[in-house]
């Protein structure tokens, strides 16, 4: 589990305390990552292969040191063909040694662009929220809150109702409190806090009706 029973235990409690004064449903979901990043490992590792032959092609010398440590350079000279094959082995050399070190995932992760990082979890909350609460009430009162850690990024999406009358900047305070105790390492009691800050907004736009009842999960989904 990324987080703890307790964790689980506060932010359905929390989800649960939040509907009782609205007609909003509260759907959330946190995951290790968004993304494997593959593509960017490979980008680096493409960047490295050109980046070598850039440099072979400014320092020459490097391919005519290795013709003559392995060939008798008194009597043979180095021909293009040598020339050719060294730069492909020692570029191939470069790709693989950058693709195999980012493998490693953290490292991956530190030289993904921050950028590439805001796209894929926006990108990945967004199928889930099409998929989990997207006009899944019959109001259209859903909200997810999606949280990703090893990017520690956050996301919350309104459904359409929700999205007309609350403008985005009005997250603020739930997005605040949660990431604010993401960086003390408590996601769960984050993502709690934020639970209680969406349900303020919620209340004051969507304030519960008679014989609303509970149309989504109250528990904190894992991925």
């Amino acid at each position: 589990m990324l987080l703890s029973e307790s964790d689980h235990a506060a932010v359905t409690v929390a989800v649960a305390k939040a509907e009782l004064s609205t007609d909003g449903e509260i759907v959330t979901i946190v995951a290790r990552r968004s993304d494997a990043y593959h593509d960017v490992a490979l980008h680096w590792a493409v960047l490295a292969m050109l980046l070598a032959l850039a440099f072979l092609a400014w320092q020459p010398g490097i391919i005519e040191w290795l013709h003559a440590r392995f060939t008798n350079s008194w009597t043979e000279t180095a021909s293009p063909t040598w020339y050719l094959t060294a730069a492909l082995i020692l570029i191939t050399i470069k790709f693989l040694g950058v693709r195999l070190l980012l493998s490693i995932e953290g490292l991956r992760m530190a030289l993904t662009p921050g950028a590439t990082k805001s796209r894929r979890v926006q990108r990945k909350a967004m199928q889930l929220f099409r998929t989990g609460a997207e006009k899944r009430t019959k109001a259209s009162t859903g909200v997810l809150l999606y949280l990703s850690l090893a990017e520690h990024r956050a996301e919350i999406i309104a459904d359409e109702s929700i999205h007309s009358k609350v403008a985005p900047d009005v997250w603020g305070a739930a997005m605040a409190a949660l990431l604010s105790r993401v960086k003390q390492g408590q996601p769960g009691p984050g993502m709690a806090d934020a639970v209680a800050q969406i349900g303020v907004v919620l209340a004051e736009h969507f304030p519960r009706s008679e014989g609303d009842t509970n149309e989504l999960p109250d528990r904190l989904i894992e991925l």
